[in-house]
């Protein structure tokens, strides 16, 4: 990045705060304050793909999981269904493939409840312009006791699902090649069910929130971070929403399709990458549409979109409302991703209470294997968007071979327009900037609910402190944020 010919001042957020993992924004700025350009850096190397070589491919559903502690359970299927491959055991026995859906919507349930209630509750319900002091959780806790206590129990409850799928709540090992390596006891089910009818109510409430926000401040949603985009899921062949199994559909902003319907096993024909200077993050598009067109959005507001339906209820009728906002057509609001995905954390859970009645998920026919292969991909709908793993094993059953494009991969290049788009309404051209401002940005990248920690891999202290220096490197000002 050169500025040297240029009298522009930087101002830098690191790190980006509430959201999972460490990243950093910069904004370059001219004499007259007005805003020149925006970054958002991943500043941190991602090795998985390279130091996973050499292992043995049945410990990679449980290797690879280390990329995240809140997530977790996403990397573990993704890399289960690639070695499904591998093993010639796609076509799961009932019993393995309920308890890995138990277990997904077990994931998505206590991802999204967190997000919601610990990361972005604070702007939502205090301002993005609230005293930085009250602006989190804890003081969600102190002004809102009961909505606290909600979150950490929803939390709680897909936690205990993971469990008891998983055999941890944290970095499980449920899932093996060819199907699972347990089953769901009588015990284990009562369990779950004594609390779901209170979870769903609670995942209606919480709902309602985003809902009723997204509604009632629609004048300030519309235009916050938005900005046209294509999107992509993966869909079921009948076109519904499937957060665990699919093809992959991409439609454009006014809802045309793109592609529909293709074997991700053949994803390489349809995604390519690109590297930039500024940022250990890959930045993917749709290949024949090329780098400037070609980048789409992914995640509960790209799925929500991609579905012609929903097959549960409530979250079908959420559905309906949310499409009728927009007339039925994609709705490109960053905002918005808070409402799809209060509608998906309900979607999760009235699947988990069907599930929790299916016989199957007592049953002993656990693995199938089949054709031996050398190469396969998995993909999944983590909470935060598709995930894309893809693996070779040679002769020795040792992997040659890891690609893997995260969720929050998929969303880099919108993530870096929502910057660009609030920073260039916010703070260009205004004579102070403050922290409120410069949450602003924060509130946009939020939106996406970013895993960072699974491109990054950071340890220690991540206090933010902001820069201001001309473009000599002379320190202006700065701001820390303790």
């Amino acid at each position: 990045m050169n500025t040297s010919s240029s009298n522009l001042k930087k101002i830098v957020i690191e790190p980006v705060t509430r959201v999972e993992g460490h990243g950093k924004v910069t904004i370059l700025l001219d004499e007259n304050n007005k805003v020149h350009r925006t970054l958002l850096h991943v500043v941190e190397f991602r090795g998985f793909e390279r130091f996973i070589i050499g292992r043995p491919y049945w410990e990679i559903p449980v290797l690879v999981q280390r990329l995240c502690g809140i997530c977790p359970v996403s990397h573990h299927l993704a890399a289960a269904k690639a070695m499904d491959v591998i093993v010639g055991g796609e076509k799961l026995t009932p019993t393995a493939e309920k308890m890995r859906r138990l277990m997904h919507y077990g994931q998505m349930f206590q991802s999204h409840s967190l997000h919601f209630f610990h990361l972005c509750s604070p702007d939502l319900l205090f301002g993005f312009d609230a005293d930085p002091a009250i602006r989190n959780v804890i003081g969600v806790a102190q002004k809102f006791p009961e909505l606290a206590v909600q979150g950490v129990m929803m939390r709680k409850y897909g936690q205990e699902v993971i469990l008891r799928t998983a055999g941890k709540k944290i970095h499980g090992t449920g899932a093996i090649p060819g199907g699972i390596n347990k089953n769901l006891t009588i015990e284990e089910r009562d369990y779950l069910l004594k609390d779901i009818d209170q979870m769903v109510e609670w995942a209606q409430s919480a709902l309602k929130i985003a809902k009723d926000y997204s509604v009632e401040n629609l004048e300030k949603v519309i235009p916050f971070g938005s900005f046209e985009s294509n999107h992509l899921s993966l869909i079921r062949e009948d076109g519904a929403m499937d957060l665990y199994h699919g093809n992959l559909r991409a439609i454009d902003a006014q809802g045309n399709k793109i592609f529909d319907q293709v074997d991700y096993q053949n994803y390489l024909d349809y995604i390519n990458e690109e590297v930039r200077d500024y940022s250990y993050m890959k930045f993917p598009f749709i290949k024949f549409l090329g780098p400037q067109d070609g980048w789409y959005r992914v995640g509960p507001l790209a799925r929500v979109n991609t579905a012609d339906f929903i097959d549960t209820p409530l979250a079908e009728a959420a559905r309906k409302e949310f499409m009728a906002v927009t007339d039925g057509k994609p709705n490109n609001l960053t905002l918005a991703y808070h409402w799809a995905r209060m509608i998906e954390n309900l979607h999760s859970i009235e699947e988990i209470k069907i599930l929790l009645d299916d016989p199957d998920l007592q049953g002993n026919a656990l693995v199938v294997k089949g054709e031996r292969r050398d190469e396969g991909v998995g993909l999944i709908e983590a909470p935060r968007g598709t995930l894309f793993h893809h693996y070779k094993v040679d002769e020795n059953d040792q992997i040659t071979m890891a690609n893997l494009i995260v969720s929050t991969t998929n969303n880099n290049e919108p993530m870096n327009r929502a910057v660009q788009k609030v920073a260039l309404d916010h703070i260009s051209g205004v004579p102070e900037i403050t922290e409120g401002l410069l949450n602003h940005v924060e509130v946009a990248i939020r939106a996406y609910d970013p895993c960072l920690s699974c491109a990054t891999h950071a340890m220690g202290q991540m206090p933010l402190e902001i820069s201001i220096v001309d473009c000599e490197g002379r320190l202006i000002d700065r701001k820390s944020k303790r």
